[in-house]
């Protein structure tokens, strides 16, 4: 199994990158334009602070419906608990977090720094492109 690409031989590196500081209202239309349904918080550093994902923005709209006011920064609303990925596991390895886990996509830290993300459907093509 040592043979199986690694998790950095996938992952996705051109990423929409948000920052907690944003006001949310503008978080949403990065998402929404972009087409995604989620993306990293990083603060000045390139440090990963958070994940904002569309979930968390319904949340916000439904706060801001109440409460008229759209001025929250990400900050509020994104998710702090983060579990990430090595770069170094491997298509099995990988597959067994997900597996384990909700979340449809990780953020790949190396050095405590993001340099990628993964997806289910990144492993699935991986899986699939490796096998057949």
């Amino acid at each position: 199994m040592n043979d199986l690409p690694k998790i950095k031989d996938i992952m996705a590196t051109e990423l929409v990158l948000l920052r907690p500081e944003l006001e949310i209202i503008h978080a949403m239309k990065i998402l929404l334009e972009n087409r995604v349904s989620g993306a990293p918080v990083v603060d000045a550093e390139g440090l990963i602070v958070g994940v904002l994902s569309k979930k968390d923005c319904l949340r916000a709209a439904l706060n801001a419906s109440y409460h008229q006011e759209w001025g929250d920064p990400v900050s509020r609303y994104m998710s702090k608990n983060i579990e990430t990925l090595d770069p170094e596991l491997d298509l099995v390895e990988a597959t067994v977090k997900f597996l384990a886990s909700d979340f449809r996509r990780f953020p790949v830290v190396k050095d405590n720094r993001l340099i990628g993300q993964i997806s289910r459907a990144d492993l699935l093509k991986a899986l699939i492109d490796n096998w057949s």
